[in-house]
């Protein structure tokens, strides 16, 4: 596999039933920028009608039957990347620098990621570059009350795409919105008619790869806009808000101590024996002791990455920063946690 290219961005484009995914990916891949793109398309059942809609004749496309990617299939998802490669390399396909998998409406995206970070194969030459969740301004409210896979669709999203604007009620879009940056604050919401949807917004995402040159840890942590947040054992809870209803809570820890490697260890074996499937995403950078360069650290439910160091600080702000997304789980639990580790480290 040496001859393959390094880093080959995965997008995962996710949303529920109806909210437009296959227009969006349409759209996408009449673009200039997604001509070299390998499209892995998911559809659930014996006959996959969605592949009849996309208008491609791009050998590259792939679609996976007889199951859902997010749960059955998850050793397809990695033979079909493993087997685009040897394709590639075949000459039978022409070479592709970006994948985007295209999921059911149905779809956790956890699993899908979960593959993706857990894979040796796969992370020798690919990334994941981000999450896009196509999001339905008509129907979105009631699919948000009714489906909990929509609301983690949102959760996980690095980009958020607003479809049906151009036909749904102003006032209905303004209270959607709201509603997805009471899910997910940090998330970018893009607009879409359908007829203009920009890809440089939905490329280059970067949100799990530190080694990526163009990898902006500041950005990844959004620091600046968590100055707010608050500290370790403090606790005052004014930025925790109620998630109007969908029980998924984002919120920063920050600690000015360098922690050991151990108690990071043992907080992380607490974290998941307790709350487990509720830790939704775990993203930080960490001070550790006797080490001049800082850790980057993310998981995604039970599953961490190995620790990624960084060549330098990004700023001189040298403290420990996790970033959370819980799901029914409420910051002063996480922080009682810290206090087992010990006062002495964590204050």
């Amino acid at each position: 596999m040496s001859s393959f290219p390094k880093n080959i961005g995965i997008s995962v484009l996710t949303g529920f039933l109806g909210s437009g995914k296959t227009t969006i990916l349409t759209s996408l891949i009449k673009q200039k920028q997604m001509a070299n793109a390998a499209i892995i398309i998911n559809e659930f059942g014996e006959v996959g009608l969605d592949h009849d809609l996309i208008e491609t004749t791009d050998e590259n496309v792939i679609e996976l039957q007889n199951g859902c990617i997010c749960c059955t299939i998850q050793d397809d998802l990695k033979t079909t990347l493993l087997n685009l490669l040897k394709k590639m390399e075949k000459g039978e396909i022409s070479p592709f620098n970006h994948v985007i998998i295209e999921t059911t409406g149905l779809a956790d995206p956890v699993p899908i990621i979960h593959t993706l970070m857990t894979s040796l194969d796969l992370q020798r030459i690919y990334s994941i570059d981000g999450v896009i969740t196509v999001v339905d301004s008509i129907n979105a409210e009631a699919t948000y009350n009714s489906h909990e896979e929509a609301v983690k669709q949102t959760a996980f999203a690095d980009r958020i795409i607003l479809s049906k604007t151009d036909i749904a009620d102003k006032g209905t879009v303004n209270s959607l919105t709201k509603r997805i940056k009471a899910i997910n604050p940090k998330v970018t919401i893009i607009k879409s008619d359908k007829s203009s949807l920009p890809v440089s917004k939905l490329l280059g995402l970067n949100d799990y790869d530190p080694q990526n040159k163009n990898w902006d840890v500041i950005k990844w942590l959004e620091i600046e806009k968590n100055k707010s947040s608050n500290h370790l054992h403090d606790h005052n809870h004014k930025h925790d808000v109620n998630r109007h209803g969908d029980d998924i809570k984002t919120f920063a820890m920050v600690t000015s101590q360098p922690v050991s490697m151990t108690s990071v260890n043992f907080f992380l074996e607490l974290l998941m024996s307790q709350m487990g499937e509720n830790i939704l995403r775990i993203k930080g950078i960490l001070n550790i002791k006797g080490q001049s360069c800082p850790a980057v650290i993310h998981g995604v439910q039970h599953i961490f990455h190995p620790l990624e160091w960084l060549e330098k600080w990004p700023s001189d702000n040298k403290q420990s920063r996790l970033v959370f997304i819980t799901k029914n789980v409420k910051k002063d639990k996480i922080d009682d946690l810290f206090k087992i580790i010990g006062k002495n480290e964590l204050h």
